[in-house]
C-alpha cells in the first residue's frame, strides 16, 4: 500500500514538473508565460523528484529472494 501511494505522489510530480516547464511554450497569455518561465527551476525539481520517487517505488516492489 505505501509503495503505490509513493509511486502514484512521484507521477503525480512528475507531472506538474513537466507541466510546468511545458507551459511556456503551449500558454497564450503573455503573463502566464513570463510567469512558468521564471519557475523553471521548480519544474526540474519537482521532474526529478517524482521520477527518484517513482524509482524508488518500484525497486521496493520487487520480491526479495
Amino acid at each position: 500500500m505505501k509503495n503505490d501511494q509513493m509511486l502514484l505522489r512521484g507521477m503525480a510530480c512528475a507531472l506538474i514538473g513537466v507541466a510546468v516547464l511545458l507551459g511556456p511554450y503551449v500558454m497564450r497569455s503573455a503573463g502566464w508565460r513570463e510567469m512558468l518561465a521564471s519557475a523553471q527551476t521548480v519544474g526540474w525539481f519537482a521532474l526529478v523528484l517524482g521520477v527518484a520517487l517513482m524509482v524508488v517505488a518500484l525497486v521496493r516492489k520487487k520480491p526479495r529472494k
